[in-house]
């Protein structure tokens, strides 16, 4: 039968969070050895050691002062587990947590649970060649390599020193029988297997061999638990979860009901904020409720999604945190859109029929130059955006991702052209973004300016102008980088067969009831379209400029 549990806790920030952690072992018979950081004021170290009073169970080990990943965390675990196995000898499993640490479940499932494996180490230990988790670009040469420099405070020289003993092939030899293993700092070692590591022969030579290691806290007792342990079961009964930078994420009061899910037996990091997690699994509150089945899977995909948004942000969110990569594959809008060219010129009242069928409030030309034509005339849209063209063309493109963020869920509609104040970031943007639906009539801007009636220098060289503008957008979306679903039409083949080509436009967002309730757009008249063609040609345009006219 496994004796009671101890508890080495090492603490150097919120020491009142610690100390309610303490008391909560102290009540359970958990005898308790803090190590308080030299960092730690002697006014806070008097404060936590009057708050736990002259306890039977409590012992203050000597202070080190432990940086990220140096020695000194491990001499400080080494010095307050001596001092744990000397002044209580009934102690059956030693537990190494951090004053972040917080318990899930009651102390006397623990100690059931521990119980009930009397020989069982629970430390996670990992040979190297399969610790696949490793961040910062180290694997085994944190065992062959020297590192005298801090990583945090001199990070220059830590990185210098590594590049020039790769040059000169520096290798330490790793002390026999030593066979390097990694795994979370936070254990829970048998009596028997931590007293055989501290009075392991060899122990000053394995601690000459990984003070010179990076990040010994995190394989030092991993390695030596190979040389001593009866049995292993490689896992820390303690969760923590790590940011793509190796960092461990944060838990606050919304991961209450998420962390109770959880199969551990404690939690770390807890933000010393978090009142409601304390409250609640420090209390009788914890044994009052009913137990919810454990779901680790479920919180390793709520953290990987955490993650994922944090990499890549949500689809269509812009901010300073959140602003994606441009090669990220998160799509770049927050919902599909339909981009019309040329539509609303060659079908009569364009813009209310396609509002009908899709169901949407189909907007006119968001890219005016005089001002956005927002749906129904509006000056002011979702999310306060103005129809001034001035702010619009400040960042067109933060415009549009705005908009279409403003009003997700509502799929948006709205006509674009040559005659717009037509960006060429915006052109690429939309061409490059798989929300985007683009349906182009090539060569339709030229029926406003026919309809104007003028055939003039002036209107030849806005004919030209229009024209190399609508060349450099149909240039864009011919290219292999396109991610947009594109559809590209000649006047022409409109005239031709204008019903098919229009259900085609919109076959992906309007419903064949809605199509057979509303039916399909009229095409506008185009008696004396040819006159003007041949007008502009005889004023010394290219035929090429009206190829797109020829059935």
């Amino acid at each position: 039968m496994s004796g009671p549990l101890g508890i080495v806790m090492l603490c150097h920030t919120a020491l009142h969070r610690a100390e309610q952690v303490a008391r909560f072992w102290l009540e359970a018979g958990c005898p308790v050895v803090i190590h308080l950081d030299r960092a730690v004021s002697d006014a806070d170290m008097r404060a936590m050691r009057a708050a736990l009073g002259a306890h039977p169970l409590v012992r203050f080990s000597p202070r080190h002062r432990c940086a990220w990943g140096s020695w000194q965390l491990v001499a400080a675990t080494q010095d307050a587990a001596e001092l744990l196995l000397r002044d209580f000898p009934q102690i059956g499993h030693v537990l190494l947590i951090s004053g972040a640490c917080l318990p899930l479940r009651p102390a006397a499932e623990l100690q059931a649970h521990l119980a009930a494996h009397p020989q069982t180490d629970f430390i996670e230990s990992v040979a190297i060649e399969h610790a696949n988790w490793i961040t910062g670009g180290l694997s085994e040469e944190r065992f062959t390599l020297y590192f005298p420099f801090n990583w945090h405070k001199h990070r220059w020289a830590f990185d210098s020193f590594v590049e020039l003993q790769r040059k000169l092939g520096m290798r330490r030899e790793i002390p026999r029988p030593l066979r390097p293993h990694m795994g979370s700092q936070w254990w829970c070692l048998t009596r028997e297997t931590l007293s055989a590591i501290l009075k392991d022969p060899k122990r000053k030579r394995y601690e000459r061999y990984f003070r010179q290691n990076w990040i010994p806290d995190e394989s030092y007792f991993q390695t030596l638990a190979r040389l001593h342990a009866h049995q292993i079961d490689s896992r820390s009964l303690t969760l923590v979860k790590f940011d793509r930078n190796g960092r461990p994420n944060l838990f606050y009061d919304d991961h209450l009901q998420l962390l109770r899910r959880s199969d551990c037996f404690l939690a770390r990091k807890i933000w010393p904020e978090a009142g409601r997690l304390y409250d609640f699994f420090l209390s009788d509150e914890l044994v009052k409720q009913p137990r919810l089945p454990a779901e680790p899977s479920k919180i390793d995909r709520y953290f990987e999604l955490a993650e994922h948004q944090r990499r890549e942000g949500r689809a269509g969110l812009y901010m300073q945190s959140r602003f994606p990569s441009h090669d990220s594959g998160a799509a770049k809008t927050a919902g599909p859109y339909s981009v019309f060219c040329g539509f609303d010129h060659l079908f009569q009242n364009f813009e209310h029929w396609v509002g009908q069928v899709t169901g949407t409030r189909a907007h006119g030309h968001l890219f005016g130059r005089e001002r956005v034509q927002f749906h129904g005339g509006a000056r002011v849209w979702h999310g306060a955006i103005s129809d001034a063209a001035a702010i619009r063309d400040y960042n067109p493109r933060m415009f549009l991702t705005n908009l279409l963020w403003a009003t997700r869920g509502e799929r948006q509609c709205f006509a674009y052209g040559p005659e717009d104040a037509m960006d060429h970031e915006v052109n690429w943007f939309m061409a490059t973004d798989a929300n985007a639906e683009i349906h182009v009539i090539r060569g339709a801007w030229m029926l406003p300016i026919w309809r104007r009636g003028e055939v003039s220098d002036a209107v030849v060289a806005e004919v030209a102008r229009l024209h190399k503008r609508e060349q450099d957008w149909l240039e864009v979306l011919e290219s292999r980088w396109v991610l947009a679903k594109c559809k590209v039409w000649t006047v022409a083949e409109i005239r031709a067969a204008p019903d098919a080509c229009l259900a085609e436009a919109v076959r992906d967002s309007a419903t064949p009831a809605a199509l057979a309730a509303h039916g399909l757009a009229p095409l506008q008249g185009l008696d004396g379209l040819q006159e003007f063609l041949t007008a502009l040609r005889n004023r010394g345009l290219s035929p090429q400029f009206f190829k797109d006219f020829n059935t």
